[in-house]
């Protein structure tokens, strides 16, 4: 019993030695990177946090929680738990999103990382995310035709800068609905960083072990070689969910219509594409020609064939 004890603890301090190694790495590595953004300290953070009393939300690497910066500036601080691949996530997401700046892209205000703590702090989206409202069937509160249409043109121009405006093209590799925040004014704003890929411009495509969110992933991530046409793809499927009002992947619905791609192309055949228009709109259908025309960028993001042509939005 005592040698298994011995094991272990000497397991324990390798374990620990690694972890002391890599955040020291990665503290140096933070210090030296050029145009960042404000370094805090846990304690600041505790405070305006009110002691990370105010939890606004919870994902896979850890809770959100609402503060204010004097004189009164309101943010989200993002509390990161775990690591390895959290680890990953938070310096891919301070050295892509805190050096660039975009109307449409989330604001990285500053980070915390001392000892073990990773901390993400952002300008606060008063209306939360995407998700809350494209799949809520409360009718009171179901947005209207100009705001989606918004919301999707407000993700395109995040998006084609990302690939297209920046010095080394970025790939998100996380586009969802959860992803996207929106503040008092509806306006758009692509988040979350973790997943995010830098490639030069010399560069066509990326190799990655990393992989989204079911129902988002793109084909060619089943080969790990893949290429902003990534982030495309994921914008399609979204802007299906905007128009339609459910997820890509609905178990609440029959068999037959739980795959909204699937159901999409049949609709398609039959000519029906606005039955899948979300029921909970009212001014959707009264909107029919721009929405079908929605489909249509939506049905070339996914790679879909649609009669017709495709049309040109001028974003």
């Amino acid at each position: 019993l005592g040698a298994i004890f011995g094991v272990f603890l000497i397991c324990a301090l390798i374990i620990l030695g690694f972890r002391k190694g890599f955040q020291e790495v990665e503290e140096d590595y933070l210090d030296n990177m050029l145009g960042m953004p404000t370094r805090f300290s846990y304690e600041e953070l505790k405070n305006v946090t009110k002691n990370f009393s105010n939890k606004i939300g919870e994902g896979g690497f850890g809770s959100v929680f609402h503060g204010t910066l004097p004189p009164g500036s309101e943010v989200a601080v993002k509390h990161l738990v775990g690591f390895g691949a959290v680890n990953k996530s938070f310096v891919a997401e301070v050295q892509t999103i805190g050096s660039i700046n975009h109307f449409n892209l989330v604001s990285l205000v500053g980070f915390c990382a001392e000892k073990f703590n990773r901390l993400l702090v952002y300008k606060y989206m008063a209306n939360g995310s995407l998700d809350r409202w494209i799949f809520n069937k409360n009718q009171e509160s179901a947005l209207r035709w100009q705001i989606r249409k918004k919301i999707i043109i407000d993700i395109a121009k995040g998006l084609a800068y990302l690939h297209e405006g920046c010095n080394q093209k970025i790939i998100h590799l996380d586009i969802k609905p959860q992803n996207i925040l929106l503040d008092e004014n509806f306006n758009a704003r692509v988040s979350d960083f973790g997943l995010s890929k830098l490639i030069g411009r010399d560069q066509s495509r990326v190799v990655t072990a990393m992989r989204g969110t079911p129902g988002y992933m793109a084909p060619e991530w089943l080969s790990s070689v893949i290429t902003e046409k990534a982030d495309v793809y994921s914008f399609g499927i979204v802007v299906l969910e905007i128009l339609c009002g459910r997820p890509n992947a609905d178990k609440s619905q029959l068999e037959e219509d739980m795959h909204l791609l699937r159901l999409f192309r049949r609709k398609q055949e039959e000519g029906q594409l606005l039955d899948l228009v979300d029921q909970c709109s009212d001014d959707m259908q009264s909107n029919a020609t721009e929405v079908v025309e929605m489909m249509k960028v939506a049905a070339w993001c996914c790679k879909m064939n649609m009669p017709g042509g495709l049309p040109c939005p001028q974003w």
